[in-house]
């Protein structure tokens, strides 16, 4: 009996050996995993009946965005500089929230004082950032929360990375920065 199972053994390894062909690929169990039928996204293969994507609807906002209804023009800016005031209260504002944002995002060019005097003008790699007290820029929140939104001259937009709310914490405290300067 022994010897029979070693024998059908030996048989059942030299039939799997003897199907194993070195110049051409063996048999695939699951042929569609290893060379999937690709798709044209929306094609017919996808959509038989001719549908298409679709467009949102008219006046549809994207979830988590909130739209800024001030145009990126110098009469939007002057809007916003006359206009435009912090939604928050002051129990929502949170200047520690504000410095940690302003840092990250503002600091390497404005200086952690609000000088003009960040790393970036330091090594000369920007020039021209003036400080929050000078006169003639006469900032406010509108003007500020529009420059974070758009940007303006060499300062580009961070509208990607602050939402809503974080804008305006930095606001709040930018106009810190700017009275601390001014005393």
């Amino acid at each position: 009996m022994k010897s029979l199972i070693k024998i059908l053994v030996i048989a059942i390894v030299l039939v799997a050996v003897s199907c194993n062909k070195s110049s051409a690929p063996n048999y695939q169990f699951m042929p569609d995993m290893y060379e999937s039928a690709g798709y044209e996204t929306y094609g017919e293969a996808a959509f038989p009946n001719g549908l298409q994507a679709q467009l949102p609807a008219e006046g549809s906002v994207a979830r988590g965005h909130v739209p800024f209804d001030i145009d990126n023009t110098i009469e939007g800016f002057n809007l916003a500089k006359t206009s435009l005031k912090n939604p928050l209260d002051s129990t929502q504002i949170d200047l520690v929230k504000g410095k940690e944002l302003y840092n990250i995002y503002c600091g390497i060019c404005h200086g952690p004082k609000g000088d003009g005097q960040g790393n970036l003008v330091k090594r000369e790699k920007i020039l021209g950032i003036p400080s929050y007290d000078d006169v003639g820029r006469a900032i406010t929140e509108g003007s500020t929360y529009h420059t974070i939104y758009y940007g303006k001259n060499a300062m580009g937009s961070y509208a990607n990375q602050l939402n809503e709310q974080e804008r305006w914490q930095v606001v709040s405290y930018v106009l810190k920065l700017k009275s601390d300067l001014e005393k």
